[in-house]
């Protein structure tokens, strides 16, 4: 993925102004390590840090239309970028960059165009004819982006936090599946599936149907003109993505440049079974497996490294992302810039394991729909950031538009946990690739129990981050918490520290505010916390949360202090250095 930054409509001095945004997009400069590109009309700049997945040689940004009147700095994919220019054989294209087709369609079609793009993308496009512009980010989130308002009058627009906190008024995340007009002043939903309504959808569940739609969804993403792999864990959904690859390879221009051969990822502490999980797929499939090693002192160490490239304080995803952040180094020196990782299913399918406590069909669905709806805050913004770091692309196919409506466009009913029919979490997918003919996967990884990112990476890894925060705050910092964190009160002392990180950072109110809060448990909405009333005293993220469910629940010696409270045991102390597991994506 790529970093853009532009700012539009300056008062300041143009000269000092083109030199700081120069030096604030350097601060996007991990997003692209491969090229720099600059424009600037008049009192506008468009700046662009490249990651050259695409057209590599030519591709370069900022990218124009014929005559140059068009403008536009792109961070993204449009992976139906063939059959466009097939469309737009009148216009003449500068580069093979797969995003150049959308200053070809802003001539054609004005603003109304995004729905056209097929792919994951956050832009910026500048119509120097009159000097109006347009921004738009993807349909789930799946790039980053952030827009703000200097006091001069300017709109910025960055796709990290880091390149505008400093000099905005105020800013805000731009939000997903819609377009900001400077003609209308203002943002407007171009996105509107028919889920996106919450209205409860009837379809009869279609195996071979869903099947297909993740097929294809995995299979546009092979293009690539750079070297790529896949992230694996030995979970389902990541199986599944590498299982997908490794059918549908050869023949691809992928395949006849790099060969045939997949290459896999993994991470874990040394000895955890995930990692066993993972070798044992990768050998199935047959893939070039790289297994990677960490200690929880590595991930201690790397944690204000991860806050300062998430851009978040939310527990559950700086104990997902850090592991993700010390793998993708990994696979980045061994000279890949793209994977391929299976981020959103357990949104689309309720796969988490608090939807086990689903009272009916009906809030199963709404859940489902406002946990894609909030990925961009928690999952994509995980994968995107952890990876980013350091100039890697993930492609997340779960969340392609096409499969979304077809995933959502089911009776939920399908989706209903139900072991009295032998129905687990995300039941409908794994029998959608339960092909006893020519399996996809072992019948036990298709069929193993869901285990959430950051749990799969070692229940030593969270149990070691409580510990390391337990003892670097302290009972009297935390009985001030309300009264310095006045929004998003941490109540954990690991949430405490994770805050004080991030401020140091970022210290803005504005920062403040692009954080989620609320309770959950097990990366549940707040809503569906009340499914279950043991759970309101045991909010954690993690999934052994999810008690009567999990086959590794806390036991009480094991619970967060704030239900030990009530209780007689003393909480056990926890040594750092223990095995663990490896990722699940």
């Amino acid at each position: 993925m790529c970093g853009i930054l532009a700012v539009l409509g300056c008062a300041d001095d143009t000269q000092g102004k083109r030199v700081r945004v120069l030096e604030l997009s350097r601060r996007l400069k991990h997003r692209g390590p491969d090229w720099s590109g600059m424009h600037q009309v008049g009192d506008c700049y468009l700046s662009h840090q490249r990651l050259a997945i695409i057209d590599p040689a030519s591709g370069d940004q900022p990218l124009y239309n014929e005559d140059k009147s068009i403008v536009v700095t792109v961070n993204g994919e449009i992976y139906n970028h063939e059959q466009l220019r097939a469309q737009l054989s009148s216009h003449t294209f500068r580069t093979g960059s797969d995003c150049e087709v959308i200053a070809h369609l802003y001539e054609e079609h004005g603003e109304n165009f995004i729905d056209m793009l097929d792919g994951v993308f956050s832009f910026v496009l500048l119509d120097t004819r009159d000097n109006s512009f347009i921004a738009a980010r993807d349909a789930i989130g799946v790039t980053p982006l952030y827009v703000g308002w200097g006091i001069d009058g300017s709109v910025w627009i960055s796709s990290e936090m880091k390149g505008l906190n400093d000099d905005c008024e105020h800013f805000e995340i731009f939000p997903p599946g819609h377009l900001y007009s400077s003609k209308e002043g203002g943002f407007k939903r171009w996105y509107n599936p028919p889920w996106f309504s919450e209205v409860i959808p009837s379809v009869p569940y279609d195996p071979l149907a869903l099947r297909k739609a993740f097929e294809k969804a995995v299979t546009k993403r092979l293009m690539t003109d750079v070297p790529f792999g896949v992230l694996l864990s030995g979970g389902l959904d990541s199986s599944l993505v590498a299982a997908v690859t490794v059918r549908h390879l050869a023949g691809t221009k992928a395949a006849k440049r790099w060969g045939t051969k997949l290459h896999s990822f993994c991470v874990g502490l040394e000895g955890s079974p995930d990692l066993k999980a993972a070798k044992e797929v990768a050998n199935y499939l047959g893939t070039m497996h790289h297994e990677f090693t960490f200690t929880v002192q590595d991930g201690i160490d790397a944690i204000e490294d991860v806050i300062y490239h998430t851009e978040t304080y939310d527990v559950t995803t700086i104990r997902a992302s850090t592991p993700m952040f010390l793998m993708s180094r990994k696979i980045k020196s061994l000279g890949v810039k793209m994977v391929i990782s299976g981020e959103g299913s357990d949104e689309i399918f309720g796969g988490y394991l608090y939807f086990h406590k689903a009272p009916n069909k009906e809030e199963l669905h709404r859940e489902t729909c406002q946990k894609i709806k909030a990925l961009h805050q928690y999952d994509c913004l995980r994968a995107n950031k952890a990876t980013s770091a350091w100039g890697l692309e993930a492609r997340v196919p779960f969340l392609d538009k096409e499969f979304i409506n077809e995933a959502m466009s089911i009776d939920p009913e399908w989706k209903m946990i139900r072991p009295d029919l032998g129905r687990i979490e995300k039941w409908v997918l794994r029998k959608a690739f339960d092909d006893e003919e020519q399996p996809f996967l072992p019948k036990h990884i298709l069929y193993r129990q869901k285990e959430q990112f950051s749990d799969g990476v070692g229940y030593s890894w969270i149990d070691g981050l409580k510990a390391h925060t337990e003892s670097n705050v302290t009972d009297k910092m935390m009985s001030n918490a309300k009264f310095i964190y006045p929004h998003n009160t941490p109540t954990t002392k690991e949430a405490y520290c994770y805050r004080m990180i991030f401020e140091r950072f970022f210290p803005q109110n504005s920062a403040i505010l692009t954080v989620p809060g609320g309770p959950s448990v097990a990366c549940s909405t707040a809503k569906a916390v009340e499914w279950d009333a043991r759970w309101s005293g045991n909010l954690d993220p993690s999934g052994r949360a999810a008690l009567g469910v999990h086959l590794s629940a806390y036991e009480q010696e094991h619970l967060p202090a704030t239900i030990m409270a009530g209780t007689s045991k003393k909480p056990r102390m926890i040594k750092v250095a223990a095995p663990g597991v490896a990722i699940e994506s």
